[in-house]
């Protein structure tokens, strides 16, 4: 979707047939702030400056996507006319919150592997017709997208490899069929899934709900007979135990949990006027 086409829904949502304070109040020039009532990192830059063409309001940055803050600070400032701004409150909050939220979960997976030089992905586990913003999110954060959807990369899942009887036979077929700049990633439970992965031209093997030991095992095997295919370890990653994860010697780790574990952070907006304005 769109960032238009998703910022018009969002708004629509919220405004239905009309603000009805736009309704009975008077138009005036205001400028209002968003403040941080708790220390995060910051994502929504895009979408806001888009809210801001589409609706006539002019923005000023203090903190930019991908950028920690702390608790107290001005993030941007936005002035325009009253009705609008008002309209707008919650539509730019919600989207600025829940994205921000995402960055700073991010950050911390991000921060817990700086230095074994292991990727964090995110997955395709979001909410729906959110993929796009949620994805964004993660990239703020420090985190690299895995694919978008199914169109961009084959991924064999256990579920797929139920309905393949032959997998060498299967990948001859693929190479034939998909683009030649997709690559190809197969989900295997076990070292012997593993290597019939990666003799059937897989160009990533996910070691899916592997232990530390096979997961090490993995990285062994892969290191002595394909140096070229890529690793992922998926399955309970959390910031108890990414590090471990990274440690054995894969080129990345996929967790869903940066997205759907997300706790929202605190922002308000607040507005500047001498009628002195508060937070709705």
């Amino acid at each position: 979707m769109l960032k238009e086409q998703f910022l018009k829904a969002l708004v629509a949502e919220d405004v239905g047939r009309g603000d009805l304070f736009a309704r009975i109040s008077t138009s005036k020039p205001i400028r209002a702030y968003i403040l941080a009532k708790s220390d995060g990192v910051f994502s929504g830059q895009e979408y806001v400056q888009t809210f801001a063409k589409m609706y006539d309001l002019e923005v000023e940055w203090k903190v930019n996507d991908g950028e920690f803050f702390a608790k107290g600070e001005k993030l941007l400032f936005i002035a325009g006319d009253s009705k609008t701004i008002l309209s707008l409150e919650r539509s730019i909050l919600d989207m600025v919150l829940h994205a921000s939220s995402i960055a700073t979960l991010t950050a911390q997976y991000v921060t817990a592997i700086a230095d074994t030089g292991v990727k964090l992905l995110d997955t395709r586990k979001t909410r729906p017709l959110l993929r796009a913003f949620e994805k964004y999110a993660v990239r703020c954060g420090g985190g690299i997208n895995h694919r978008m959807g199914l169109d961009d990369c084959l991924m064999l899942k256990d579920t797929h490899l139920q309905t393949i009887d032959e997998l060498d036979a299967f990948m001859t077929e693929v190479r034939q069929k998909i683009p030649f700049t997709s690559k190809v990633e197969i989900e295997c439970e076990s070292l012997e899934m593993v290597k019939k992965a990666m003799k059937a031209g897989a160009d990533i093997v996910m070691c899916d709900n592997m232990t530390l030991e096979e997961t090490k095992k993995v990285v062994m095997y892969r290191n002595k007979n394909y140096p070229h295919i890529l690793l992922e370890a998926s399955g309970n990653v959390t910031l108890d135990t990414i590090v471990q994860i990274a440690q054995t010697g894969v080129d990345a780790i996929s967790s869903g949990s940066i997205i759907h574990q997300a706790n929202w952070i605190d922002l308000s907006m607040k507005v500047e006027s001498k009628n002195n304005i508060s937070e709705r």
